[in-house]
């Protein structure tokens, strides 16, 4: 009897060059960044571009390098695994998790604002109530969680169009409108001057809040594991990251600009400002109704992106989990597949952390703590990230990597030491009270970041040590 054995010869779908550079771009673009750098005006095209050259362009390379060196399942957790290995491996995917956990609050809290402005008339005395934004914070949150629960793939229907309805629309009428009004005016709000074109470094206080735009361009590296599936990956990836970086910073520097455009420098608040920017130009055209349209619009597309990125970096740890890194406990999953004791472990730390709304003097200094804290945390990561590409050139030269930066040991050394740099000089920053806004006490604030950054650094150090044996899956 013959036997016919019949090979899976599914075929790849290659990634195009736009298609690629689209991905990157709703990966980073987002309006809820756009605030706390129009505190600047000109001065943070400087920012933007810097924080490009300096981190978004070198984490491009280095993950598509380590991407397509160790493509296996984990991402960062087997890219830092190769070179220094499996505790710090450990440590770095709970990071990235972690990090993008703490950022949560933040996120729900700009949807609790957008919420607020609905009601033009009285937006700023609701959007100033914390115990409205802690409600609708937490609420959001938990059914977000339970829409996770029932499976990935209604999760991301849901973020796709709510990504066109809240942040594309937006910000295209946010340009056309913003350019029209600032045009009907015949001036703005921000100094313009070539002075203002760089900063003033020695007001390392002033600093501070331009260092978050580098959480901005944070999870280009997710997206790098699709490189192997581009046509020649050496050629095209660049071109893909250069035309995804440019349009990423255009877009946030028109974006930035017109707020700074439109609201004069004494009111810019780090939540409040893009709304406030949408109801100053909608009034000035008459057209207030549209304010309301616009703001209900934002909310949508942040608990979209809210819905798909609940579940999304947990799915690595998760992963790693299962391989003896984490409690058996925390190794389950639902009849749909969904990780819910991590995402419950999530849950809380986003309402213990949601909880400093009332702790804190303001709600703009709840969501620049929390901000900063998920910087200070992502950015460790980072370190460890561009160390290790650096490092597996010496250590593992031989492991064919069909995307390679260029011009050999000196190429990785030159970007790699570039993205280190630039991430220690923000990390530092990150720790320094802001002179913009009203946290409280300067030894609080920076008691609460180190406190936590030591605790949270802590955790998986202490859950790797006592991992046992019987944690491994079967």
């Amino acid at each position: 009897m013959n036997v016919q054995v019949k090979k899976n010869t599914q075929k790849i779908m290659k990634i195009s060059v736009l298609t690629f550079a689209v991905m990157n771009i709703t990966t980073v673009l987002s309006t809820r960044g756009l605030a706390p750098e129009a505190e600047y005006g000109l001065t943070s095209i400087f920012y933007y571009l810097f924080a490009a050259v300096c981190f978004l362009i070198p984490v491009s390379l280095v993950a598509a390098e380590l991407a397509t060196g160790w493509p296996q399942k984990g991402g960062v957790f087997n890219w830092i695994s190769a070179a220094f290995g499996k505790r710090v491996g450990f440590i770095s995917i709970y990071l990235q998790w972690l990090a993008t956990t703490i950022c949560f609050p933040t996120m729900l809290i700009f949807i609790a604002v957008s919420i607020a402005f609905i009601d033009t008339n009285h937006a700023k005395e609701i959007a100033a109530n914390k115990e409205f934004i802690l409600t609708v914070v937490l609420g959001i949150y938990w059914f977000s969680t339970y829409t996770t629960s029932k499976g990935i793939k209604s999760a991301a229907r849901i973020s796709a169009a709510a990504g066109i309805i809240g942040t594309i629309l937006p910000l295209t009428i946010l340009f056309i409108s913003g350019i029209c009004y600032i045009y009907s005016k015949g001036s703005v709000e921000f100094p313009v001057s070539t002075n203002e074109l760089l900063p003033d470094f020695h007001q390392f206080h002033n600093l501070v809040l331009a260092s978050s735009v580098f959480l901005f361009y944070s999870g280009m590296e997710i997206n790098a594991v699709h490189v192997q599936n581009m046509d020649n990956p050496s050629k095209n990836y660049p071109i893909a990251i250069a035309i995804a970086s440019s349009m990423t910073v255009l877009f946030l520097v028109i974006g930035t600009l017109i707020i700074s455009a439109v609201v004069p420098h004494d009111k810019i608040n780090l939540v409040e400002s893009l709304f406030i920017t949408y109801d100053t130009i909608f009034k000035h055209f008459h057209i207030e109704w549209m304010s309301q349209v616009i703001t209900a619009a934002i909310a949508i597309g942040v608990f979209g992106q809210i819905t798909v990125i609940v579940a999304g970096p947990s799915t690595g740890l998760y992963q790693v989990g299962q391989e003896g890194y984490l409690p058996t406990i925390l190794q389950g999953s639902n009849r749909n597949g969904v990780q819910m004791p991590i995402l419950y472990v999530q849950g809380v730390i986003v309402t213990i952390l949601s909880m400093m709304l009332v702790i804190l003097p303001s709600v703009q200094s709840a969501f620049q703590i929390l901000g900063q804290l998920a910087s200070i945390l992502y950015l460790i990561m980072y370190l460890l990230l561009f160390s290790s590409a650096i490092y597996l050139r010496y250590k593992s030269p031989d492991v064919n990597r069909p995307y390679k930066i260029p011009f050999g040991n000196i190429g990785i050394w030159i970007v790699g030491s570039l993205g280190f740099i630039s991430s220690f000089i923000a990390l530092s920053l990150s720790f320094i009270p802001p002179s913009q806004i009203n946290t409280g006490s300067s030894f609080s604030y920076i008691a609460i970041l180190v406190a936590l950054t030591i605790i949270f650094l802590l955790i998986p150090i202490l859950i790797y040590q006592n991992r046992k044996p019987s944690w491994l899956s079967n």
